[in-house]
């Protein structure tokens, strides 16, 4: 069944009375489920408005209508058919309806009691809203401390304050806003054992901490007090990283 943006089911109503389709409309308005779509005066401008690419979910449709009937509407709508609610003033045509396997049959003047009783049968009709698996859970990140080799010492570095590590020959430098820390390996080994996603190579001679950029600017990255330059032929990645945090 055709639902809207809003997933209220989607309504045509199919009337040539005017009087009679303004209480219908009043019934739509009423039943928080359902949105009109269109008010339609007769079954050829039904038939108009599928030919012409309209969806609905449901047709409360007038049976006694000149030109074309309900009856007959009912065997020209396009396959999967709508749901159909019939409208008349006469009970006659009672076993024709559900022969053609309508939904419901509702007699004018219709009461909005049983009008939610023929609307819960056609909602009963609808399949059941497809379930959405919860979002696969992140990775939980390593913790933000990760022992490294200072000097003759092995520290524990609070990597959440570093702002960028940079080359120095063999060694690296972790600088934070306050110190900096030489390490005994080389930028590529220091990048490889790092397991936080959030620090991306930017230059052959640095790695930056994305969530401490202050700004980008001319191909400088700002961090703190701090500017590291960003390397032609690492700008494309860079951006993608930026564009998926």
């Amino acid at each position: 069944m055709t639902t809207t943006a809003t997933n209220r089911l989607a309504c045509i109503i199919v009337d040539d009375n005017e009087i009679n389709r303004l209480t219908l409309e009043h019934l739509v308005d009423l039943t928080p489920e359902l949105e009109l779509v269109a008010s339609l005066p007769g079954g050829l401008e039904a038939l108009n408005f599928f030919r012409n690419g309209g969806q609905c979910g449901l047709v409360l449709l007038d049976v006694e209508m000149p030109t074309i009937t309900g009856l007959e509407l009912t065997k020209l709508l396009p396959k999967p058919a709508p749901a159909i609610v019939l409208v008349t003033t006469h009970r006659d045509f009672a076993v024709a309806a559900f022969e053609l396997q309508v939904v419901d049959y509702l007699v004018k003047p219709v009461e909005f009691v049983r009008f939610s009783q023929a609307i819960a049968k056609v909602l009963a009709l609808r399949p059941p809203a497809p379930v959405t698996p919860p979002p696969a859970p992140k990775a939980v990140e390593a913790a933000n401390d990760l022992f490294v080799k200072v000097g003759t010492k092995t520290i524990k570095v609070n990597f959440a304050e570093v702002l960028y590590i940079e080359a120095l020959s063999t060694y690296s430098v972790l600088v934070t806003a306050t110190q900096k820390h030489i390490v005994y390996l080389t930028l590529k080994a220091l990048s490889e054992r790092l397991p936080f996603a959030h620090f991306v190579r930017v230059h052959r001679s640095y790695i930056v901490n994305v969530r401490r950029i202050e700004a980008i600017e001319d191909n400088m990255i700002k961090l703190g007090t701090h500017e590291v330059p960003v390397g032609k032929s690492y700008q494309e990645e860079f951006i993608r990283h930026l564009r998926n945090l």
